[in-house]
């Protein structure tokens, strides 16, 4: 079966997603390069309200490393805090001094791991940024509101937040919900007129004219930093509802507000390209990693005050902290090459999954993004079965099955999805989930029904 003909098998939902490439999955993949990594040589940004000196590489705490506890039916999953707290050591030794964490983040458990690493060290040498997450229903009342507020100054062992998010707002409707209904906006600048928020932001996800009320004096609020979705693909071909970065950018540098990137790896989409976008940045770079072209474009505009990467293991910080130790800007040549290989991105229909895990968890155990994860590095590897007449088509289709068997539980694949779409509301990529469980389930069974 040709590619083509696999995504006519997955139907119309995957042939209209768009290519891109929690805890789930890392940012990056390692590099080549073992040079010795400086530390004195981290770029830094100026915030231009308050003259501070910001790491531009930022420690993105969505995405750290989790160990087993217990044994049997007592056995659960906690964070490794001796990995986070060496991690946190490394990065600030290198001059890393913006955490950016939530109270969502890693089940719930990022703000405090994040607060016990940072714990050990003094409090004037990191700054650190959280949000209000009250996306479900339960948390939007003003009473669950104000509870997550003053948790995270708990979890997070400060008296303090030097920057604080309203957390990935799409529209006004939501907006108004979240933060207007409830008096928790007004709140939250009491809370900045107080001393105990020194920045207020916000994350964007969703509508371009929503993203344009809230940058404009009809909004009524002067926002201290924003925090956008900026990568080189997303840059000229935003997928879904999004916008393109070099818009969403644009107003913001115009309005002399700093920028904090997120997704400059759009999930390690664009650590772990296809294999003829990598051909292409390997010919260009040899030693270096499809990661650090992304960071590298994500941190070169000069209006980015920080590039958040969420780090699972030691050598994705290192890899990170080579491009930022100093940065390198991308020089015009190379925004050509990574606009070509943008668009031989594009060409791969993959699904557009960050594994940001805000879908998760899932009330009947699927793990979707593991799902999408193994779907896109299988068709951006070309490792799905070919033609049925090939030789190799047996072994093709067996290494596919196994490989999704060894990457997803089967008690937490496709076949497991009942369609009740409470997943669909929580994406800030508008992903039609279950749209995509049922392709990837139905062309899973197709091979197994072959025997």
């Amino acid at each position: 079966m040709e590619r083509r003909q696999f995504l006519q098998t997955l139907g119309p939902a995957a042939l209209t997603t768009a290519a891109v490439a929690g805890c789930a999955g890392t940012d990056g993949e390692t590099s080549l390069d073992n040079t010795p990594i400086p530390t004195d040589q981290m770029t830094y940004r100026t915030d231009p309200h308050t003259g501070e000196k910001i790491s531009l590489l930022g420690f993105g705490c969505m995405r750290y490393p989790f160990r087993p506890v217990g044994t049997g039916e007592n056995q659960e999953e906690l964070i490794d805090q001796e990995a986070v707290n060496a991690m946190i050591d490394e990065a600030i030794a290198h001059g890393v001094n913006y955490f950016d964490t939530s109270p969502v983040y890693c089940r719930g458990l990022s703000e405090r791991a994040t607060g016990v690493a940072l714990s050990r060290h003094k409090r004037e040498t990191f700054y650190i940024a959280t949000k209000m997450s009250n996306m479900s229903p339960a948390a939007r009342s003003r009473e669950a509101s104000l509870a997550m507020y003053q948790n995270s100054f708990k979890e997070l062992k400060v008296d303090y937040f030097d920057y604080y998010l309203i957390h990935s707002v799409a529209n006004y409707e939501i907006f108004k919900a979240r933060y207007l209904d409830n008096g928790i906006l007004d709140f939250l600048l009491q809370e900045k007129a107080a001393g105990r928020i020194r920045h207020l932001g916000w994350s964007f996800h969703g509508e371009k004219s929503f993203f344009d009320w809230m940058m404009s004096p009809e909004c009524g609020v002067t926002w201290d930093f924003v925090q956008i979705q900026l990568n080189y693909l997303d840059w000229l071909h935003a997928t879904g509802r999004n916008v393109n970065a070099e818009y969403l950018y644009g107003v913001l540098a115009k309005q002399r507000v700093p920028a904090v990137i997120m997704e400059p790896l759009l999930g390690g989409r664009l650590a772990r390209t296809n294999y003829k976008a990598q051909k292409m940045l390997q010919q260009a770079r040899p030693d270096k990693s499809a990661a650090s072209w992304a960071m590298r474009f994500a941190g070169s505009p000069e209006g980015v005050l920080t590039v958040l990467s969420g780090m699972t293991l030691p050598e994705h910080l290192r890899d990170n902290l080579r491009s930022y130790c100093p940065l390198e800007p991308v020089s015009e040549e190379e925004k050509k090459l990574l606009e070509q290989v943008a668009l031989t991105l594009l060409e791969f229909k993959t699904i557009n999954c960050t594994a940001c895990d805000y879908c998760m968890p899932c009330p009947y155990g699927l793990d979707i993004p593991g799902i999408f994860l193994y779907y896109n590095e299988c068709l951006n590897q070309g490792r799905f079965p070919g033609d049925k007449s090939a030789p190799d088509y047996a072994r093709a289709k067996r290494a596919f099955l196994a490989g999704y068997d060894r990457h997803v539980p089967k008690l937490r694949q496709a076949d497991m999805c009942i369609g009740c779409n409470l997943c669909r509301p929580e994406c800030p990529q508008f992903i039609p989930i279950v749209d995509e469980l049922v392709n990837i389930d139905k062309f899973v069974e197709s091979l197994r029904r072959e025997g």
